[in-house]
């Protein structure tokens, strides 16, 4: 994914509560695995997952769909960042 250009979905614009409803599962748990693996830090997951997927040394093995969950990583942060919130708190 092209980090120029930010991630698309609609459901960025929901309320903080709707968009929490509208996650998906494996959306809820890449940030149950931000706060408690990475410390809180999309960046740091982020930089994880893109040496896992570019084959080079990594932190953890998260799940075998890479390139989603970097699209689902920046949307998420996007999110956050949009509406000044903790996706981990409202969880």
């Amino acid at each position: 994914m092209n980090e120029a250009q930010p991630p698309t979905d609609e459901r960025l614009a929901l309320e903080p509560e709707a968009f929490i409803n509208a996650l998906l599962p494996e959306e809820r748990m890449l940030i149950r695995i931000r706060d408690e693996l990475y410390e809180s830090s999309w960046e740091t997951m982020r930089h994880d997952l893109e040496n896992r997927l570019a084959g080079k040394p990594y932190i953890f093995k998260l799940v075998s769909r890479i390139e989603h969950d970097l699209e689902a990583v920046s949307m998420l942060n996007l999110f956050e960042q949009q509406h000044h919130v903790d996706l981990g708190k409202l969880l």
